[in-house]
């Protein structure tokens, strides 16, 4: 039998931890006491932390011998100015007595922000120094995180709502317009029944004697559209060379037969009558003294040609 010493986290010890109790001997620590109902798991001993600060520094302080400032990178330095608490004239905090609340995620991220600010400012300069490029060249090619075929399908994607955006500008714009055509029609309808309204009253005026005026009469001419007026200012000019053309070729319309006929006017009218031309005295074909080359007969022709 093995014997079982109190514990207050156990119940019980054992000196040999490795041998497991048999079902008698823990059906009698039950018995007698020694173990409590429940659970009964062993635990270690918490492990105590050792914070060797010397041990700590006595390590970075070899690593700072053994590897240059360009391997390792490191900077120690307190967060830059805060320019929001100093434009609303706020009292900056000395160095390393700024309180910073923990939980407040805000005023902590900030407070991250401006120490990385600060450093980036103290390891320009010193980069530069030894001669270390801070900016990408420009044939520099990152691998990218994502596939080609992944950024295609953004592509499409984001061209596939563009031109839906379009369109609905352009449904947009249409519908707008429509409304605007309609409303401009609705107004033109609009006011020619007032028009018509108008004229229908006055010329029941002027029939029942009410009035001697014509003047609704002049209103039509005064309301014409600009552009029939344009268009007889235009056809004041004249016609162009081609009509003028057509008038001196084709004539003017009209009625074409009978014009050559003699009339009492042009039967009584003797001023383009000429002498000269008259009974073949005178012409474009005449000889001397004015007379024609008349053609001889036909039987003094064949005379002559019986002659020969």
């Amino acid at each position: 039998m093995v014997e079982i010493d109190e514990d207050p986290q156990l119940g019980f010890d054992s000196d040999e931890d490795d041998e497991e109790l048999s079902d008698s001997e823990l059906q009698e620590a039950f018995a007698t006491g020694l173990l409590k109902p429940g659970l009964n798991i062993p635990l270690d001993k918490p492990k105590k932390a050792i914070n060797n600060v010397e041990g700590l520094k006595k390590c970075l302080a070899e690593f700072k011998k053994s590897l240059p400032w360009a391997e390792r990178l490191d900077l120690t330095n307190q967060p830059a100015v805060d320019i929001i608490a100093k434009a609303e004239g706020k009292q900056q905090p000395s160095e390393g007595n700024e309180d910073i609340n923990a939980e407040d995620d805000f005023q902590r991220e900030m407070y991250f922000y401006r120490q990385a600010q600060a450093t980036v400012l103290l390891a320009l300069p010193k980069l530069h120094k030894l001669k270390i490029p801070t900016k990408r060249p420009e044939d520099y090619f990152a691998e990218m995180a994502k596939t080609d075929q992944h950024m295609q399908k953004i592509r499409k994607m984001l061209l596939l709502k563009q031109t839906a955006i379009e369109k609905s500008e352009k449904a947009k714009k249409l519908r707008e317009q429509r409304k605007y055509g309609k409303k401009v029609q609705t107004q033109v309808i609009q006011n020619r029944q007032k028009q018509k309204k108008a004229m229908l009253s006055a010329v029941k005026k002027y029939q029942k004697g009410m009035t001697d005026k014509l003047e609704f009469l002049e209103g039509d001419q005064d309301q014409r559209p600009k552009g029939s007026a344009a268009k007889k200012q235009i056809n004041k000019k004249g016609p162009n060379a081609k009509k003028k053309y057509k008038d001196q070729r084709f004539g003017f319309g009209g009625k074409k037969k009978g014009s050559k006929w003699n009339t009492k006017d042009s039967h009584d009218d003797v001023s383009g009558f000429k002498t000269k031309m008259a009974h073949g005295k005178g012409g474009k074909k005449g000889g001397k003294g004015g007379k024609m080359n008349k053609r001889p007969g036909k039987e003094a022709r064949r005379k002559m040609k019986a002659r020969k």
